[in-house]
C-alpha cells in the first residue's frame, strides 16, 4: 500500500461485489484509473455461493468464486487497479476527500463508489456456518431451483420469510416455516398469502437447533420452545435462513442518508447520495432485489454518474480559473 500513500485517484471504489466490480469496468474504460479495495469479503456475498444459474452469460452456470474473479478480471484488463484491504476512516468534511486503508495509509479521492454490500443475519450456529453453500442458504431466488421436489425449511417470521417461503414453493414438494414465537411479524397481506399456498406449513415457538449432513444438508433437528423437545426431521434437505439483512453501510452512519435500517438513500433514479461526489451501489442502497444482477446494474451506473460528476468538476475548475486570469 505504501505505493499509493498521499497520491489522490479520480474514483476510489469501496468493496468488491458484483456491484464495485462492474463500477471499476466502466471507470476504467473510461480512463478514470479507478483503485478498487475489496473490504473483509473480496467477491462479495457470491464467495459463499456454489452455483448460481441465473446470471446472464452463463448458460451451463458459474461457481460464484470463479464468477466474481471472472469480473476482477475483466476490470483489470482496462486497468481497474483491485487491491486487499479495507477502507476503515472516510474525512467528509473537505475535497478531495481524505480516505484511509487498513488504519495506516492515507489516500484521497476525487469522487467514492460505494459498493459494500449487505450481509444476510443467521443464527450463529456452528452447523449452519459449516453446512453454508451446501443447502444452507440466505436466498431464496438465488438457490431455491436446486430443490425442486423436496422438503426445505425457512427460518424467519417476517415478510422476508413470507416472500422467500412462498417463492420456493415453486420449486419445493413442501415448506416448513420455523418461527419462534407463536404469531407471524409479517404483513397482513404477507401472512395470508403463505397461508393461503397449501405447500407451506408452519411450526410454532420453535426454533432451528441443529443442520445435519457433512456434504449436502441430510435433515435438521428443531426444538420447541415451549417443551423444550427436540424433533429431528429428516427428510429436509434445503435450509433457508429469512431472518433479514444489514447493509454495511456503518462507515457513513451520521453522514449519509440512510433509512431505518441502514441502507443508504440515492437521489431519483441515479446513484448519488447526499455528498457531493459520493455515490452508492448495490446491496448497500438495495433493500428490495439484492440479486448480483441488479447490483452490477447499478454499479455500472454509479460508474457513468462519478463520470459526469468528473467532468462537471473538471468544466467548473476551468471557468474559475478561466475568470481568475480575465
Amino acid at each position: 500500500m505504501e505505493d499509493i500513500a498521499g497520491k489522490t485517484f479520480d474514483v476510489v471504489i469501496v468493496g468488491s461485489g458484483p456491484a464495485g466490480l462492474t463500477a471499476a469496468l466502466y471507470a476504467a474504460r473510461a480512463d478514470l484509473n479507478p483503485i478498487v479495495f475489496e473490504g473483509p469479503e473480496p467477491g462479495g456475498q457470491l464467495m459463499q455461493t456454489t452455483d448460481v444459474e441465473n446470471y446472464p452469460g452463463y448458460p451451463e452456470g458459474v461457481m460464484g468464486p470463479q464468477m466474481m474473479q471472472d469480473f476482477r478480471e475483466q476490470a483489470q484488463r482496462f486497468g481497474a487497479d483491485t487491491r486487499y484491504g479495507m477502507v476503515t476512516n472516510i474525512e467528509f468534511d473537505e475535497r478531495p476527500y481524505k480516505i484511509t486503508i487498513d488504519e495506516e495509509v492515507d489516500i484521497k479521492a476525487k469522487s467514492i463508489i460505494i459498493s459494500t454490500g449487505a450481509s444476510a443475519k443467521w443464527l450463529g450456529l456452528d452447523s449452519e456456518q459449516k453446512m453454508r453453500g451446501k443447502g444452507v442458504s440466505a436466498c431464496a431466488t438465488c438457490d431455491g431451483a436446486f430443490f425442486r421436489d423436496q422438503h426445505v425449511i425457512v427460518v424467519g417470521g417476517g415478510d422476508t420469510a413470507m416472500e422467500e417461503a412462498t417463492f420456493l414453493t415453486k420449486f419445493a414438494s413442501k415448506v416448513t416455516v420455523l418461527h419462534r414465537r407463536q404469531e407471524l411479524r409479517a404483513s397482513k397481506t404477507m401472512q395470508q398469502r403463505a397461508f393461503n399456498d397449501k405447500k407451506i406449513e408452519f411450526m410454532w415457538d420453535t426454533e432451528l437447533e441443529e443442520v445435519l449432513g457433512e456434504d449436502a444438508v441430510d435433515g435438521v433437528k428443531v426444538i420447541n420452545n415451549e417443551t423444550r423437545e427436540i424433533t429431528t426431521l429428516d427428510d429436509v434437505k434445503g435450509v433457508f435462513i429469512a431472518i433479514g439483512h444489514k447493509p454495511n453501510t456503518d462507515l457513513f452512519k451520521g453522514v449519509l442518508e440512510m433509512d431505518d435500517v441502514g441502507y443508504i438513500k440515492t437521489k431519483g433514479q441515479s446513484t448519488k447520495t447526499d455528498m457531493p461526489g459520493i455515490f452508492a451501489s448495490g446491496d448497500a442502497m438495495d433493500a428490495v432485489y439484492r440479486q448480483a444482477v441488479t447490483a452490477a446494474g447499478t454499479g455500472c451506473k454509479a460508474a457513468l454518474d462519478a463520470e459526469s460528476y468528473l467532468a462537471e468538476m473538471e468544466v467548473s475548475q476551468e471557468a474559475v480559473a478561466e475568470e481568475h486570469w480575465k
